[in-house]
């Protein structure tokens, strides 16, 4: 099946989730800061972050279902979750994979968090990093509006605010004002 929809789904979801990934990175990173209020209910930013994220892999898997469905770039469903073996632009293509499965194994250990030793999360969850780091690889390698200077700009924004929030962490783990685990 080929459908201009199916394309104008998997950019928009692509495009919403760059933005939605950051937004929920961000806030992960200065919600261990401690970057907010004291006043302010760490209920409140772990919720939201929680949210962010759920959204965010509700998404991703529109972005993923429809990048498969659509025959007019030949992605095969077992090329969305094995990092190899893609023939249409393979190293992007691989990197949204690895990005997916790390994703994956974040959302998992989320789920079974109370089952699970907290240094083995933590780690686990600290993965989602690297995560949106390939995202935005990804995004910037097979992304049809990746050359456009809105698109452009919008990619160096969230990667500006996610190392802005990395910074903020960084001065206060520095500082001693928090702890160094994520």
């Amino acid at each position: 099946m080929t459908s201009p929809l199916l394309w104008y789904l998997n950019r928009g979801t692509g495009i919403v989730l760059l933005v939605l990934m950051t937004l929920t990175t961000v806030l992960g990173v200065l919600a261990t800061a401690r970057a907010f209020h004291p006043s302010w209910p760490r209920f409140v930013t772990q919720s939201l972050h929680r949210a962010l994220a759920g959204t965010s892999v509700l998404l991703l898997t529109v972005h993923v279902v429809s990048a498969v469905v659509d025959e007019f770039v030949d992605i095969r469903w077992w090329q969305a979750v094995i990092p190899w073996g893609a023939t249409y632009k393979p190293l992007y293509l691989s990197l949204g994979t690895l990005a997916l499965d790390v994703i994956a194994l974040v959302v998992v250990s989320s789920l079974l968090r109370a089952s699970l030793p907290e240094k083995l999360w933590r780690t686990v969850h600290v993965m989602s990093y690297a995560a949106w780091g390939l995202s935005v690889v990804h995004g910037l390698g097979i992304g049809t509006d990746a050359s456009l200077p809105w698109f452009v700009l919008l990619t160096w924004g969230c990667v500006a605010s996610v190392g802005l929030a990395a910074v903020t962490r960084a001065v206060g783990v520095g500082r001693g004002l928090v702890g160094s685990s994520a």
